[in-house]
């Protein structure tokens, strides 16, 4: 088990569920509801997962292999990217089930998180395969698949301030001397700095 293929896994189920209500009749409310209520508790749960799980440790072995720019930027734009699509789903629920606005609202949380998943297949996860051990992978597959498991019914989205995000992720990690950064709190990552 790797924790590369679980999130893959997660968003393949994910297009699945925004495919299968494309071709939902819009007079069928109540299966339009059903569908999008799972999708929506999932696209927040998946995040939860990736963000308790995933980024804290893409970012420790960043850290440990000398990317520290280039994992901190990535987990700053997913920690964004889970944010805006926080906000896509939040919209869907303003506009009545099956209606025009809604179907639109559903398309823009579809690119938003289509989005993420594109760049987060391209950067973090082949970023982790490369640098993270087998075992750590499925170490963190085992703690991934709990975390959904245990949060199945759902979890209370919550928008996170993504630099503060990282700065946190990295204060929780064993110091491991000048690898861990700047004692100020900076995150020493160029124009991001300060943001």
């Amino acid at each position: 088990m790797d924790i590369t293929q679980l999130i893959l896994d997660d968003h393949h189920e994910q297009r699945r569920l925004f495919a299968i209500l494309e071709q939902i009749d819009r007079g069928d409310i109540e299966t339009l509801t059903s569908i999008w209520e799972r999708l929506a508790a999932f696209l927040e749960l998946h995040a939860a997962a990736e963000e308790a799980i995933f980024y804290p440790v893409l970012l420790q072995v960043g850290l440990a292999a000398r990317r520290k720019a280039g994992v901190e930027e990535e987990t700053i734009d997913a920690i964004r990217d889970h944010n805006e699509i926080r906000d896509a789903v939040s919209d869907v629920a303003r506009h009545p089930v099956g209606s025009d606005g809604w179907f639109s609202a559903v398309a823009a949380a579809n690119l938003a998180n289509s989005d993420h998943m594109a760049e987060e297949e391209r950067e973090g996860l082949t970023d982790f395969r490369r640098l993270a051990s087998l075992q750590r992978r499925h170490d963190l597959a085992v703690a991934f698949a709990a975390f959904e498991a245990r949060n199945f019914a759902g979890v209370t989205p919550e928008d996170k301030d993504p630099t503060r995000y990282v700065q946190e992720a990295e204060g929780a990690l064993p110091s491991n001397g000048p690898s861990n950064g700047p004692s100020d709190g900076s995150l020493s990552i160029g124009d991001l700095k300060g943001r």
